[in-house]
């Protein structure tokens, strides 16, 4: 499991490490594991010795970073250019270093004939975008068409929130120190991390609650059902779909679907579409079942209101509200979930948050984290916010959830009706609402990718490939 830790977490557990260490010895570790990395990029593109880097390097750690790995690089044979932010305020150590092992302050035209740019401009206590020379110095790194090396973040990223406000380094590869920090793992930052590298430095005061985790297969394999020799089917669970309509047939089918592979015994049908000619195992009309799962083409009429209704009366039992019961659920208030005993989950994509929230869809994509927070919270229920990277979280809760899998190929109708089957599914079988949720995304992004290698997919591709998915998960 990747866990994701703010800033103020980092910089503790850091200045504990340090009050241990001799001075210096911090920066050193990170700037080994920085300058391997990079020799690392050099020898897959042509070789370490004669190569050309490129330091941009700030005026906090983060340039000293870079400037003490660069002098490991120059020992190697490496041309190294350093360009200063703020050559009155550049890390005077490192700067001595590099100097010392042959490395040059360079100036804009070391940018023409860079292999690589290693970013240090900003650490983790930037905020906003880049501005003045730190986005002229951005802006040419891209030109130049080199590969970038990003100092533990891309400069120009929130790191604890994942926000991008302005011009950024849009980095290749980004070598994180210590532990992840959220923006690695929440869009729209990570898109700009590229492939993320990790360094452990020996950090051992970090609190035991991270602010994000992403599950890893090995931790979605572990949380999924096994059913022993003796269990039947009802013993696996036996989940219910709520949804359909005439208008909007396929998503229960989609739905029903997705519950089908998720491990469960059985699943039941209420709803006004014919599924039984797709899927002749479903049971049919309401009954006895571990979990719901209710909006999936519910439409919003007063007979779905009425739907909505009666699956939220059975206070006992976990519901899974997607789609247009989201959109009923936001006339209806978090009052309608009240009275419920059993675990409620929303899986609202951005637009529905918002409507949820009573706030512009804008302000949920720029402000992922928090809300996602403050659904599961305004609403007593866990909720998945869905996106490039789908968050998870449980109201209450300090930790949020990051599902690493997302693909641009889950942009498809009908996508989200076999997630919420899925994630239903999951529930019937016993598995609490964050596993059941987390774990659910994990195998939907997984089984789109394995979709995929085909060419472009259709939701109905996603049916065939979760048993897949799973195989995948578990070896």
């Amino acid at each position: 499991m990747r866990r994701g830790y703010l800033v103020e977490a980092v910089r503790g557990a850091e200045a504990e490490l340090m009050a241990r260490l001799p001075e210096g010895a911090l920066m050193q570790r990170a700037a080994a594991g920085l300058a391997t990395v990079a020799a690392g990029i050099l020898r897959d593109s042509g070789g370490v010795y004669g190569a050309r880097v490129l330091l941009l390097v700030g005026v906090g750690d983060n340039g000293g970073d870079a400037l003490f790995a660069g002098a490991m690089l120059a020992r190697r044979g490496v041309r190294v250019d350093a360009v200063l932010m703020d050559p009155a305020r550049a890390h005077e150590g490192g700067l001595a270093a590099l100097v010392g092992a042959g490395g040059r302050i360079g100036d804009a035209g070391a940018f023409e004939s860079a292999d690589l740019i290693v970013d240090g401009l900003l650490g983790i206590g930037g905020k906003g975008g880049l501005r003045g020379t730190a986005a002229d110095l951005a802006e040419a790194a891209a030109a130049s068409g080199a590969p970038i090396l990003a100092v533990d973040l891309p400069s120009g990223i929130d790191v604890d929130t994942g926000q991008v406000a302005g011009p950024a380094i849009r980095a290749h590869v980004t070598v994180t120190f210590g532990t992840y920090k959220p923006g690695l793992l929440i869009d729209p930052a990570a898109e700009l991390a590229g492939v993320v590298e990790f360094v452990d430095l020996g950090l051992s005061a970090l609190p035991p609650q991270p602010a994000v985790e992403a599950l890893q297969a090995a931790d979605v394999a572990a949380l999924l059902p096994r059913p022993a020799h003796e269990t039947d089917k009802y013993g696996r669970g036996v989940v219910g779909i709520e949804c359909g309509s005439k208008r909007y047939p396929g998503a229960a089918r989609l739905a029903v679907g997705g519950a089908l592979r998720s491990g469960v015994g059985a699943v039941r049908y209420s709803g006004p579409v014919d599924v039984g000619e797709a899927f002749p195992e479903v049971l049919l009309g309401r009954g006895r079942v571990q979990a719901w799962v209710v909006g999936c083409g519910l439409d919003r009429d007063d007979t779905a209101r009425n739907r909505l209704e009666q699956i939220l009366a059975l206070a006992d039992v976990p519901v899974l509200v997607d789609a247009d019961a989201l959109a009923l659920l936001a006339e209806l208030g978090a009052d309608a979930l009240a009275d419920r005993t059993a675990p409620t989950v929303l899986t609202p994509h951005a637009g529905e948050a918002a409507r949820l929230l009573g706030v512009e869809r804008g302000e949920v994509e720029a402000q992922r984290l928090d809300s996602v927070r403050r659904l599961a919270d305004t609403f007593g229920a866990t909720a998945l916010l869905k996106g490039s990277t789908t968050l998870v979280a449980e109201p209450g809760g300090s930790t949020v959830r990051v599902n690493p899998t997302g693909t641009p190929a889950l942009a498809t109708a009908g996508s989200g009706d076999v997630l919420a089957g899925l994630i239903g599914g999951l529930l019937a079988a016993g598995l609490r609402p964050l596993d059941a949720a987390s774990a659910g995304a994990y195998l939907h992004g997984t089984a789109a990718r394995l979709a995929q290698r085909g060419g472009p997919i259709a939701a109905g591709d996603l049916l065939a490939a979760v048993p897949l998915a799973w195989q995948n998960v578990q070896q």
